[in-house]
């Protein structure tokens, strides 16, 4: 198995919700969108697919209540820009969940919740790690 992600698939219960904030407040593109899913690719071989919730589970069973232990990073080049970013989040819909701070790694990062809840980290890593994920 090679060692890389092609999807996140994200089961969300008001997909309508999602499509506005992606699509509209973001200014994402969409790669397939339909009734029950909106397909977005965020890399060159990496799609985030937002599925609703109703027919994820009809598909993978019951998911549970409460927050999905996962998080999802955005890498970005400067320092200004993890605050850009988290700016554009919050204006477009999202809860921002931790305000940018330093972090004891060397990098600065912040947290927003989407609209159906999952968090993202928003990150400026000057190391070697946050550098290979840049574009």
């Amino acid at each position: 198995m090679d060692q890389r992600i092609s999807f996140i698939t994200l089961g969300v219960r008001d997909l309508a919700a999602s499509r506005a904030f992606f699509l509209d407040g973001l200014g994402w593109q969409a790669s397939h969108d339909s009734e029950e899913v909106l397909m977005l690719r965020v890399g060159e071989h990496l799609v985030l697919s937002l599925w609703d919730r109703a027919a994820m589970e009809a598909e993978v069973g019951a998911l549970g209540s409460g927050a999905a232990p996962l998080t999802i990073a955005h890498n970005v080049a400067t320092r200004a820009e993890v605050d850009e970013v988290l700016e554009q989040a919050r204006v477009a819909g999202a809860r921002v969940v931790l305000a940018p701070q330093e972090r004891a790694w060397g990098g600065y990062t912040g947290y927003f919740a989407d609209p159906a809840g999952y968090r993202w980290e928003v990150a400026w890593n000057p190391g070697p790690v946050g550098q290979e994920v840049l574009p």
